[in-house]
């Protein structure tokens, strides 16, 4: 197998993509040879039989020309396309690999239908998904697989003492809802530590400091940064409103720390305190301190690891 990957960031200290990465090495173990094509690049460490092209600061149609003329300069050194969040790409390009006989597969985990995806889905073989919350689209190439969550990087660390305070992560947008978390950790009376960047931050630190709350704002983390708050936090506070299962929620549990969310189908995936999305809901949670009894961290491993995600991926190629 020769893979063509097409992605955003190739970036390990990317905050919000740094994670992909790891993916682009477990392609790597079992495809002879990867190409990634992606918008931008930083720091990355990859096998030798993985070629990084960036198409550079251009504008959008220029992009769009480089990446056909590499789709075809390049058609015979790759069997299949794989597309990562990047339904633009197939758009541009998904014709041409039709043309040439190349299966396409997309992964795709967002609550908005945009456009791009409805263009892209009839130029894909599959479009693979987390959860059927993940893709809300109702279409017969639709393939649930589960997360893909780096379990060897993601785990549990006893030797690390867990503090008394709540962890959220996540963009900082309305559809994450951390006004509520930051009305519960005051209602709690614990401090909250917010892992992300985004347009609310100002908003968010204006509530916390009008209602006393113990709130602070640790900007876009590194994987390793994210790690070690998983690690030490208390319990992890999803309140998101988008519906989907958040990769941040399955790190965190992998991380055997206590996870508490107002998503109510959440725990019939994994074990996490399914609470009403109130801040008493949410305070009452943290303060009772009882840890779900099941093995969170053996279930992640077992349904949502990276090592289970890419086999499943490739099997359909």
């Amino acid at each position: 197998m020769r893979l063509l990957i097409c992605t955003q960031s190739v970036d390990k200290n990317d905050p919000a993509l740094g994670f992909f990465h790891r993916w682009i090495e477990e392609f790597a173990k079992r495809c002879e040879q990867v190409i990634v094509v992606c918008l931008r690049k930083g720091e990355y460490a990859l096998p030798a039989n993985v070629e990084v092209i960036t198409l550079g600061e251009r504008n959008r149609a220029l992009r769009a020309v480089e990446l056909c003329a590499i789709s075809w300069g390049r058609r015979r050194e790759y069997d299949a396309v794989f597309a990562h969040m990047s339904p633009e790409f197939v758009v541009v390009s998904g014709w041409l690999w039709r043309l040439l006989r190349k299966k396409v597969g997309l992964w795709y985990v967002h609550k908005s239908v945009t456009l791009w995806l409805r263009l892209a889905i009839p130029f894909v073989h599959r479009v693979f998904t987390a959860s059927q919350e993940s893709l809300r689209v109702n279409t017969p190439k639709r393939t649930i697989t589960g997360h893909g969550i780096d379990t060897d990087f993601f785990m549990p660390d006893p030797a690390v003492p867990r503090g008394n305070h709540l962890l959220s992560a996540g963009r900082l947008d309305k559809s994450k809802n951390h006004t509520l978390i930051i009305q519960a950790a005051k209602k709690a009376g614990l401090s909250l530590r917010i892992a992300g960047e985004g347009p609310e931050k100002e908003a968010l630190a204006m509530i916390a400091k009008e209602i006393g709350a113990n709130v602070e704002f640790l900007g876009g983390l590194t994987q390793t940064e994210l790690l070690d708050e998983y690690r030490r936090a208390a319990h992890f506070v999803h309140a998101s409103t988008t519906g989907g299962m958040d990769k941040v929620v399955l790190e965190a549990a992998a991380c055997d720390c206590d996870v508490i969310t107002t998503v109510d189908w959440l725990h019939t995936y994994f074990p996490v305190h399914s609470v009403d999305p109130t801040p008493e809901a949410i305070a009452h949670a943290a303060l009772e301190n009882a840890r779900e009894s099941a093995d969170r961290v053996s279930i992640i491993r077992a349904h949502h690891s990276l090592h289970a995600l890419i086999p499943k991926i490739l099997a359909f190629y």
